[in-house]
């Protein structure tokens, strides 16, 4: 399983990345779109960033996969999520916006796993190494209410 040095590490490696080639590369990676995802710590109170692929998006709505490599530990930014699920997104290199984070259900999830790893075999991998159920995380759009 990846250490907590390794995955901050490649993080930092795909950031310079964006740094370095003003953007123009790294917002896509395995045939997904790349998005950056910045949570509350839910220890600290401080804003939390970290760079995830997407496997599967539903009209606006972003998928992401809390597999830590199919380690058996959560990662960080899940437990913050689910302490504090309003979310900020950047996709693309965009601009970040604001969404809500919500845990898929049983019922989401038995649909949704199966179409996200026939395209990324490397989830399935992930799940057969831990005993966890991965959570497939859902990024939506906060509406704006007058």
């Amino acid at each position: 399983m990846p250490s907590d040095f390794a995955l901050k590490t490649m993080n930092a490696v795909h950031r310079a990345l964006l740094s370095v080639t003003l953007g123009k590369v790294g917002w896509r990676a395995s045939g997904m779109p790349v998005l950056e995802l910045t949570t509350i710590g839910r220890k600290s109170g401080e804003p939390r960033s970290c760079l995830l692929t997407s496997p599967l998006q539903i009209g606006e709505t972003y998928l992401i996969v809390a597999s830590r490599g199919g380690d058996d530990r959560n990662p960080a930014w899940f437990l913050n999520l689910q302490a504090n699920p309003e979310v900020q997104v950047r996709i693309g290199g965009k601009a970040t916006h604001t969404r809500n984070a919500r845990i898929a259900t049983s019922e989401e999830r038995a649909e949704m796993w199966p179409r996200i790893t026939v395209d990324h075999a490397n989830y399935g991998g992930y799940q057969e190494k831990t005993d966890r159920e991965i959570p497939l995380i859902l990024l939506e759009p906060v509406s704006l209410t007058t």
